[in-house]
């Protein structure tokens, strides 16, 4: 069933990801053309895949946070932000990125078995908490693609080279506004995440989690900075998304770089 589920959303996100490209190939005629089969098509693929991440992470003895299944639940989140969001603004194209990576992410749940990492006996906070948590990753690894695909835009401006992907790409200022929308709801989510886990959790700063509470800090000050630069001096461009990478890095290495030692490399 698992496998059957696994090549359903694969196909579905491909599919997708070709209606997009197929799309973006067509220059401007695609202004004319609408983009709801390619996000229904990656909406249902995200349907399945919520069905694929439950059954696989929601167990009898607790919460299976096994490095892939939260690898999965991550890629499904910022797959439902793109494509929802999509439909009202014109940030389609991130799909290009992020539906490959998601049919990535399906596979390696799918295909490559890793030992159980259960949280038995979760309380409705812990859940609540790591709920939050979550979202924040997800949201702002969302603003990190887009800050990515800004980079590109801004050399390729630069440099004189406006190619047929850069000519589908929204105009470089609402493309910076998108990109701190982002960042500012994502540094909500990662506020109150801190907050609840200094609430609910006995010791942030316990062997265990010292690691992941210190780098989160350090990337909500990041993102801070970061907002406080462009409210007060207007930070765009270059500065904007070398401290948005800082601070995506510094959560990458705090949410999963500890999961990916300890499952796939120690074996723990």
């Amino acid at each position: 069933m698992n496998i059957i589920l696994t090549i359903a959303v694969t196909v579905l996100y491909l599919v997708a990801s070709g209606l997009l490209l197929r799309r973006l190939a067509m220059g401007a005629e695609a202004l004319t053309q609408s983009k709801l089969p390619p996000l229904l098509t990656g909406l249902v693929g995200a349907v399945i895949h919520a069905a694929m991440i439950y059954s696989a992470i929601i167990a009898p003895s607790g919460l299976n946070l096994a490095f892939f299944n939260v690898l999965s639940l991550i890629a499904w989140i910022i797959t439902v932000l793109v494509l929802v969001t999509a439909i009202s603004q014109p940030v389609e194209n991130l799909a290009l990125v992020i539906l490959p990576f998601a049919t990535v992410c399906v596979g390696l749940q799918g295909v490559w078995p890793t030992a159980p990492d259960l949280l038995a006996h979760v309380t409705p906070e812990m859940q609540v908490h790591i709920l939050i948590s979550i979202l924040a990753y997800s949201l702002l690894a969302l603003a990190a693609v887009q800050a990515i695909l800004l980079a590109v835009q801004d050399r390729h401006l630069r440099n004189r080279h406006p190619g047929g992907f850069i000519r589908a790409l929204p105009p470089l200022e609402t493309m910076e506004i998108l990109l701190f929308q982002m960042i500012g709801v994502g540094f909500i989510l990662l506020t109150v995440s801190l907050i609840t886990g200094f609430v609910f959790l006995e010791n942030m700063f316990a062997q265990h989690l010292v690691h992941k509470t210190v780098l989160s800090v350090i990337a909500w000050l990041v993102f801070a900075i970061l907002l406080w630069g462009r409210w007060r001096f207007g930070w765009r461009g270059r500065k904007a998304i070398a401290w948005t990478m800082s601070g995506f890095m510094l959560l990458m290495l705090a949410y999963l770089g500890s999961k990916l030692v300890l499952e796939l490399i120690l074996r723990r």
